[in-house]
Order: C-alpha cells, then structure tokens, then sequence
C-alpha cells in the first residue's frame, strides 16, 4: 500500500457559523429548543438573523471543525464540501485553506446560497443551533477525487451530511473509494435527529463492516441501538466496528477497541464558554492519536483535551496551541 498523501480527508458540510450570546428568555421568545439543532429554510435564517444580537462569523460545519484541529496539531488533511459562490462560500475556503487544509471543491453558481449555522449561545455555555444547509446539500459525487480518498489513511464522514440525497451517494462513493484502498472509515453520528431519519443505513453500514471508527455521544448510542443502559449499548456496538468512542460530556469519554477498552474523565476547565465544536474537537484529538498509532487512553486523553480547549471560548475553531496543551497536559 502506498504512502498516504493525507492523515485525513472529511467530508462535511460546508458552513459558515453565525454565533452570538442570547439569554433563556430569548431562546423561549423564539420557540426554539435549547441545545438542540434545528433545520431551517433560508427565509427561517433571515428572521433568526434579525433577531439576534451582535454576532460573530466564523467558519464551521462538523467535519470541518474537525480537520481544523487535526491541523493544527500537524497532521496532513483534506476536506470535500459544497459552498455557493457568494460572500459566505468566500469566508468558508479562505478560513479552512488558511489553517492548511485542502480544498478544492468547486463553487456552485447560483441558488441556494451558502450554508450557515445560527447558534444562540445562553450564558451556561448551551448552543441552541439553527441550520439552513444551502449549498452544502448538492454536493455531487462527480466533486470527489478519488485518488485524494484513496491517498488517505481515514476517511471521516459527517452523519449531518447523510440527510439530503445527493451527498450521501457522494458519501457511500467516498467510502468504495477507501475501501478499494484498504483505508480506514471513520463516521460520526452527529445527531439523534439523523439517526432518527437514517438510523436502518447506519445500521447497515455497521453491520456490513464498512465503518472502522465509530463516534457518538451517549444520547446518538442509546438512539442507534434502542438501549438507555451504557454498557449495553457499547456490547451492542462494540463487536461491529473495529474502534468505538462514545463522548459522556462532563463524564469524559470511554472507547472499545476488540478486548482493548480505555475511559478517561472530562478535562477540568475553569468555565464553560460556549460547547460548540466539542465533540468536533474531540474526535480531532482522537483521530491524531490514532493516526500516530497511540494507545487507546492516550487517543481519548488528546480527545478530551481538545474538546477542553474548544469549550473554553466562543466558536468552534481552536484558539490556544493545541501541540503546546497536548505537550503540557499528555507529558
């Protein structure tokens, strides 16, 4: 097998995060539900965006976050996502290009614009997310380069991006492409309301041993396999997929990899600003652990440290020297 050209390539939404404080009382006026992620239509991201106060505009989308961490701890990525060519499309590639990812997804002319996340962020940290996908739902299978796929050692794929039809037979092409290149598929489930929607192909992508590296929090777990018990639900997992990692949010993070299995506890933080980007950050610390074939508590530890720097701050893009903590904290 070759050298690979990347550490990893993602395939994500392509979205611009619009963040800004917000009271509870605020959340409620607006009817929507906190800590939750909501869809919405592009006339929906207008009203929303009147209603907020001062906002920032920061690059984002799962996947992307992602590779930004990875990045920044020196690793080699790639990313694959549909923007407009608009203003937004613009912010999105100089940001991701900026911190040393790959991006060469061509710009769609016209409707819909750009993808935006408008995140209400309450004073405990919570961010009530309302997305309008745009563009990021017509990527097309013809935009992926498949020697790039086949040149990386993981693959990573957004759970977020399964919902609209074009990507997803983007996706499952990605995923031949790494297969026939006997490289390594991580997925993350993103979200119960997707796991609600597509639950049985998750299922089945797991089943048909074509996911490696599974991520998900305690919540997406119980959702994908029925069950509320932890530990039943990482048995149920665990055997289909050569490395599980469910992230526990202030109870930390614990793995299972064949008999292998590893827990570490929440990284302290002296507050929580804002946890947009935690469960990115987290799987970019794992994932760079195992890229440099660590142990698996070592992988959940860089994990946990990572997703400790993204919460300490507005944003979902790390700001403190991610090498530097991991020196400091991992010894």
């Amino acid at each position: 097998m070759s050298t690979p050209r990347y550490d990893v390539i993602a395939i994500g939404n392509a979205i611009v995060d619009v963040m800004s404080p917000a009271s509870d009382e605020l959340i409620e006026e607006l009817g929507m539900a906190k800590g939750g992620m909501t869809l919405i239509d592009e006339a929906g991201a207008r009203d929303l965006y009147a209603a907020m106060g001062p906002a920032r505009e920061i690059s984002g989308g799962s996947a992307a976050n992602t590779l930004a961490g990875l990045s920044a701890l020196g690793a080699q990525c790639a990313f694959v996502g549909q923007v407009a060519d608009d203003q937004l499309g613009q912010v999105f590639a100089h940001d991701i290009r900026a911190v040393g990812i790959d991006f060469d997804t061509p710009m769609r002319a016209g409707e819909p614009s750009t993808a935006r996340c408008l995140i209400f962020v309450t004073p405990d940290g919570q961010r009530t997310m309302n997305t309008f996908l745009g563009a990021s739902q017509f990527l097309p299978a013809a935009a992926l380069n498949e020697e790039a796929i086949g040149g990386a050692s993981i693959l990573y794929l957004e759970g977020y991006l399964w919902d609209p039809e074009e990507p997803r037979r983007a996706m499952r092409s990605a995923i031949a492409a790494a297969r026939a290149a006997n490289r390594k598929v991580a997925f993350t489930l993103s979200d119960g309301f997707v796991i609600a929607r597509y639950g049985d192909d998750f299922r089945a992508l797991i089943s048909e041993g074509l996911i490696d590296i599974l991520f998900a929090n305690e919540g997406e777990l119980a959702a994908l396999t029925g069950e509320d018990d932890l530990e039943a639900g990482l048995a149920a997992i665990g055997g289909q997929v050569e490395t599980l990692v469910v992230t526990r949010s202030e109870q930390g993070a614990v793995a299972v990899r064949g008999a292998e299995r590893a827990a570490v506890p929440a990284e302290p933080i002296a507050k929580v600003i804002d946890t947009t980007g935690a469960g990115d950050l987290f799987a970019a610390g794992f994932l760079f652990g195992t890229i440099r074939e660590e142990s698996l508590e070592r992988c959940l530890k860089r994990g946990a440290i990572a997703a400790a720097e993204i919460i300490s701050h507005y944003g979902a893009r790390p700001e403190a020297d991610l090498q530097a903590l991991m020196a400091e904290r991992l010894g």
